[in-house]
């Protein structure tokens, strides 16, 4: 079974295009992983400040792992963040 996680961010008005920068920047890191199965974003298109993010990792511990890397911590975290409205994140495993 895969552990998935659906985050769904919001931007703050004006700031998608950081928003864009920083997943642009994420997925091809995220998806050298060793735990990271698939990572793709998706934005809406009646709202672009809406984003959505389906991940799938290994494991749980694939994902604490994605959380823990430099990568996450300077363009997530660092960058992200700041620029988000509201963030929700679910998990789901794999059936």
């Amino acid at each position: 079974m895969a552990f998935v996680v659906l985050a769904t961010w919001k931007a703050k008005p004006g700031e998608e295009a950081r928003i864009r920068e920083v997943i642009a920047v994420m997925t091809p890191l995220s998806l050298a992983e060793p735990g990271c199965l698939f990572y793709q974003a998706q934005v809406s298109p009646r709202d672009p400040r809406t984003f959505v993010l389906y991940e799938q990792y290994v494991d749980q511990k694939g994902y604490d792992d994605h959380r823990a890397t430099a990568h996450f911590q300077e363009h997530v975290v660092g960058r992200a963040f700041a620029s988000l409205e509201s963030r929700d994140v679910v998990t789901y495993e794999t059936i």
